[in-house]
């Protein structure tokens, strides 16, 4: 290749040195510039292609870090062999659709969301504003595998008074998110562990098991959660149950069904029960519900709950609680895992805990929750019979049975053609069987105002042609 046949867009938003390095690195790879050519000088090229020195020095120091050419003191540039597969880069195909950021809904009853307004940012800020302070210089190093000290004697003392569950905080394992810890879970249990799982139950923790290649069996729930009759039949040896506000019908396990339950766990070696607490903080009718954990007395209960509900999902805290037996097991199992959740946050949450505005955050959320709850309950009064409410005891969503000729799937798509996001119970549904004879759909009211309720139901009902008695 002749040097001075090269040619430069000036025209081009691609920087002149860059334009110059391509077509030089293309040339060398092509062997139409040969190894030990001597490259112009700087002052020569510059003035052949009538521009600054400046732009011939950028491309010869690229060409020179990238290893196509060498610099030799007083001598000048000469082209470097490189190998036949060097790196050309070719032209992408650019995607036709960019990645849409924004829903197409406006309306969202997403089970998920929260209420964002009522953060304690001022709080957090304090605390998040102690951590981040060079006393705290330890904190950038890797901290207890299991998750600190420190917010695991928070965790304990705080599952203890309001949930009843008895622990140590060395049972404690901190991890980011439930679908962190679970697979960790799976493999503790072992391979030969074949799992019961509520239908309809929590699609990502199926997912977890599918995908991990583990043996599931679908339950039945009724009003009275998992039908442990039906669980006695199968040959199930690991149960993942909601009992305290089953996701996403709302029941609650019964007292006799939570003793059959423990002693259908207690009867045969290897059984346990996964306890996926997720929500009990929201409870608007009657007394707490007491955790399975806190009743068992055989160390069969694995109790599991996270932080995205009570604080914030972007978080990304979550936390088991491991019978002793297992928590060995664990260490041994796991002894070069590091925690996955970030020291200072830790540490602000255990500070934030400490200081009892946790508590004091949970009553107040508890509070404005319950007013969205009636609120939510009394703007669908006026559309019944033709709506009726079940779940509303607690969490932060409700079900409706539609009395119409419709399913839920169709209730689905005549509400997004509104704009308006809902959820149908068959998404829920383990196996497709469904015997619900009236189609139900979940409604979350967590990320709502509370003015923004009645608006809102009027909306969904208009979708659905449905009018107020």
């Amino acid at each position: 290749m002749d040097m001075w046949l090269i040619q430069l867009n000036k025209t081009s938003q691609t920087p002149l040195y860059a334009q110059l390095y391509e077509e030089m690195k293309e040339a060398i790879i092509k062997g139409d510039l040969l190894v030990g050519t001597k490259l112009p000088s700087k002052r020569k090229l510059a003035e052949f292609l009538s521009i600054s020195q400046t732009t011939i020095e950028l491309a010869y120091a690229q060409l020179v870090a990238e290893g196509f050419i060498s610099s030799v003191s007083r001598r000048g540039f000469f082209v470097e062999e490189v190998a036949e597969l060097a790196y050309v880069e070719q032209p992408r195909e650019i995607a036709d659709e960019m990645e849409s950021v924004k829903p197409n809904y406006s309306i969202d009853f997403h089970s998920g969301k929260i209420d964002t307004s009522a953060f304690p940012f001022n709080q957090w800020r304090k605390y998040a504003k102690d951590v981040l302070d060079e006393s705290s210089r330890d904190l950038l190093l890797l901290g207890h595998p299991q998750g600190d000290l420190e917010l695991r004697q928070e965790i304990a003392s705080y599952l203890y008074s309001s949930r009843g569950v008895r622990c140590a905080p060395q049972q404690i394992i901190l991890g980011s998110g439930t679908e962190q810890l679970m697979p960790l879970l799976i493999r503790l249990l072992g391979k030969q562990s074949v799992y019961a799982i509520e239908n309809p139950g929590y699609p990502l923790t199926h997912h977890i098991f599918v995908n991990h290649d583990r043996s599931v069996i679908p339950i039945p729930v009724d009003s009275d959660g998992m039908n442990v009759n039906e669980l006695e039949k199968t040959d199930a040896s690991v149960a993942y149950v909601t009992p305290s506000h089953q996701f996403p019908t709302g029941a609650i396990l019964s007292a006799s069904r939570r003793v059959q339950l423990l002693n259908w766990a207690s009867a045969k070696e290897g059984r346990y029960i996964i306890e996926d607490d997720y929500d009990s903080e929201f409870r608007y009718i009657g007394k707490p519900i007491p955790s399975l954990q806190g009743i068992d007395q055989s160390e069969r209960v694995i109790y599991i709950s996270t932080f995205s509900k009570s604080l914030m999902p972007s978080l990304r805290m979550a936390y088991l609680v491991l019978p002793m037996h297992i928590l060995q097991e664990y260490r041994k199992t796991f002894p070069y895992y590091s925690s996955t959740v970030p020291r200072l946050d830790q540490h602000v949450l255990a500070q934030f805990m400490n200081a009892g505005h946790f508590s004091k955050h949970l009553n107040r959320m508890r509070k404005i929750y319950r007013k969205k709850l009636e609120k939510l309950t009394s703007s669908l009064a006026g559309y019944a019979p033709l709506v009726q409410i079940s779940g509303e005891q607690a969490g932060m969503h409700i079900v409706l049975t539609i009395d119409l000729e419709k399913t839920d799937k169709e209730l689905v798509e005549l509400a997004l053609d509104q704009g308006i996001r809902v959820y149908a119970r068959s998404e829920y549904m383990v196996t497709s069987n469904d015997q619900s004879s009236k189609p139900q759909i979940l409604l979350g009211f967590g990320g709502f105002l509370e003015t923004e309720i009645e608006k809102a139901v009027q909306l969904l009902m208009n979708a659905w042609g449905i009018s107020s008695t």
